[in-house]
């Protein structure tokens, strides 16, 4: 009798707690602190609140803690541009691909393209091919890099080149689609669709909105008591990634430069960690005076970096090779930087976000600095619901009108703010393109220096640009993606002192 009592006590006591892991008041997970509403009851409104596992992170992307840093040129101004005088900034947090998009990455984007659009759009599929004859010159051979590079299986893990600017954008679109479309088909809630094909094709955004239902899995229940009793998952799940972009011009100095390694005392499990960095540096491995490996081991000697030399001098000679390549390297080839970034100097340059513009007076933003905001907005109908998909399954989206702004506090006139204090009608400065300059709002930079170019540009201080419908044989990218949350992998935001509550609902 004693052993049933004691069986039916132990019962009770588990019932205890689950129904207050569950929806007890003293749960802060599951009760607003402002209100005292249950959340996750459909009785008290369904408000769903899921349990946030932590930010999902891609395949092949590194964290970069973000901070501050001095921005700008870090060695003589050679080309006396001053195109990039040195400031101090702060990014935030954000992931980034330790390796540029290779040959391999990229053949994969265009072989969807062709499967789910070449039907009906074969245009589309033309638009996303790199420009292999971007590595024709006049005064050189090199077809069988326009024949092979880009196709042939010896180059898979060779970085891609000849990419315009807008291709590496529609590159990051895709690759956000692939990933959070292979998201909800590990976790049940989409079945596996390879006959996808023109608008009927998962995109993130469109699923979201309801406008895409595809191969359907285990739907998410939907505790709103008016609801449908199923729903497609959304953003506050936290299920879905961030979206994959390109870095802004402030992110990718930043992290080439990575001057985390250049803290004396890091955080650590044991220690804080000092606001503190020694010195400044040319390049992105940190010795202000060598492109050589300086440790005195097997690699002593060896170039650190993918870059030409001097005139004439791609590689070195004949058994004594010097970067052992004489146009791109592999993308894992020579040393990491200390965020554990690859070939960010040398091997090929990469497309940043920015729009180029000589100079942005210092004092405009200090924080998240960037150059090429064009503010938008889904397009809704007289209901404000959104405007059905366009036929090639993207939802349909319109700048932002000035009627809109003048109801907001906002520093800006019109959506496009790209020539904002440099160009625009409040600066009196103009761009004659074709006539006076080479700069228009097409005009993108891209940053670090290529397998054919000299040292000099492989500091992240140096800046170039180009026509964002040009392409080059030296010009590759790189996606990265918003940390979401604390800056910190370590815990969440701000200080905690003991005592404190370290969560709120």
């Amino acid at each position: 009798m004693k052993r049933l009592l004691g069986l039916n006590g132990l019962l009770m006591l588990t019932l205890i707690i689950a129904l207050s892991s569950c929806g007890g008041k003293k749960s802060s997970n599951l009760v607003s602190s402002k209100t005292g509403w249950n959340f996750n009851e459909g009785k008290m409104g369904g408000f769903d609140v899921p349990r946030y596992e932590g930010q999902y992170v891609g395949p092949g992307l590194v964290f970069v803690e973000g901070g501050r840093f001095t921005m700008g040129q870090t060695d003589e101004d050679l080309t006396y541009e001053s195109n990039n005088i040195p400031r101090t900034v702060s990014v935030s947090s954000f992931y980034m691909d330790e390796t540029e998009v290779a040959n391999i990455h990229y053949r994969e984007y265009c072989y969807w393209v062709y499967r789910v659009y070449g039907s009906d759009y074969p245009d589309l599929y033309q638009k996303a091919l790199p420009d292999t004859q971007s590595w024709r010159r006049a005064l050189q051979y090199n077809e069988p890099q326009v024949e092979f590079y880009f196709r042939h299986a010896a180059y898979n893990n060779y970085p891609v080149v000849g990419v315009t600017w807008d291709q590496a954008n529609q590159y990051c679109r895709w690759r956000t689609d692939r990933v959070n479309e292979l998201i909800l088909i590990q976790r049940g809630y989409l079945k596996k669709n390879p006959f996808q094909v023109s608008e009927d094709n998962f995109s993130t955004r469109t699923y979201v909105a309801g406008q895409y239902e595809g191969s359907v899995g285990i739907k998410k229940r939907d505790l709103d008591p008016t609801g449908v009793g199923r729903r497609n998952i959304r953003y506050e799940d936290g299920i879905l990634t961030a979206d994959y972009r390109l870095p802004t011009e402030a992110e990718w100095e930043y992290a080439a430069l990575a001057y985390k390694g250049r803290n004396p005392e890091p955080d650590s499990k044991r220690r804080r960690g000092e606001e503190v960095v020694t010195d400044r540096q040319v390049y992105p491995w940190g010795d202000n005076l060598s492109t050589r490996e300086g440790m005195r081991n097997s690699y002593q000697g060896m170039q650190l970096g993918n870059f030409k030399r001097g005139m004439g001098d791609n590689m070195g000679v004949a058994g004594g090779l010097n970067d052992n390549a004489d146009i791109p390297a592999p993308i894992y080839s020579y040393k990491p930087n200390a965020f554990g970034l690859y070939n960010m100097a040398g091997n090929v340059s990469e497309w940043v976000m920015d729009v180029y513009r000589p100079n942005t007076p210092l004092d405009a933003e200090d924080f998240r600095p960037f150059r090429g905001n064009v503010f938008d907005t889904y397009t809704t109908l007289d209901d404000y619901s959104l405007e059905e998909k366009d036929s090639t399954g993207r939802l349909v989206k319109r700048p932002v009108t000035q009627e809109e702004l003048a109801e907001k506090n906002v520093n800006y006139r019109g959506a496009n703010v790209i020539s904002y204090i440099d160009g625009d009608s409040t600066s009196g400065a103009t761009y004659d393109y074709g006539r006076t300059t080479l700069i228009n709002d097409n005009a993108h930079v891209y940053k670090g220096g290529s397998w054919n170019d000299r040292a000099y540009w492989m500091s992240p201080g140096t800046r170039r640009f180009m026509q964002g419908n040009h392409t080059s044989s030296t010009i590759g990218f790189r996606c990265c993606m918003d940390r979401l949350g604390s800056p910190s992998v370590k815990g969440e935001a701000g200080n905690h002192f003991m005592g404190s509550k370290k969560k709120a609902r």
